[in-house]
């Protein structure tokens, strides 16, 4: 099992003053470690909300600490994307927290452009990662990224006529 990295306090009030109000807006924690960001996102107003973890340790440790009615998922990143794809689901707000300096800044973005129905129009994807690693961009998605200490967080939206 790699070593989990919790977002730190600085940076989860930073996202989620950044983000604002969430009540009724859709939420999906990718990479979920802790799941303190789905706990967050439902504690703030966020329905329904969602959250994937590979690591079958976490997941479990993760379950037992979540509402109900919070989405909980063990599988790969990968495959989720796909299956929320294939399945109609989208989020207004998905928010990724990948393992630091494994090539995430590269493949998440291709991810997010291939499975693009996964984020609503108008929605918001969020990138955390360390400022060792680049995020690349999506083309015709705007981009914004904000430093807190050596992690970044990339902001990427999709139009609403995308």
């Amino acid at each position: 099992m790699k070593e989990m990295r919790p977002t730190t306090g600085k940076v989860v009030l930073a996202l989620f003053n950044i983000l604002g109000p969430l009540k009724g807006k859709s939420f999906l924690d990718l990479f979920s470690g802790t799941g303190q960001i789905a706990l967050n996102a439902y504690k703030r107003g966020a329905s329904p909300v969602c959250l994937v973890e590979s690591e079958r340790k976490r997941f479990c440790d993760i379950v037992k600490n979540m509402p109900e009615d919070v989405k909980c998922h063990c599988m790969d990143v990968r495959r989720a994307m796909s299956k929320f794809e294939k399945n109609g689901e989208s989020f207004d707000i998905i928010y990724a927290d990948p393992p630091y300096e494994l090539g995430w800044g590269a493949e998440l973005p291709k991810l997010l452009h291939k499975h693009s129905g996964i984020l609503s129009p108008g929605g918001t994807f969020i990138f955390e990662h360390s400022e060792k690693e680049a995020a690349d961009d999506i083309e015709g998605w705007e981009r914004e990224e904000r430093a807190y200490g050596g992690t970044v967080l990339t902001f990427y939206r999709r139009s609403v006529d995308q």
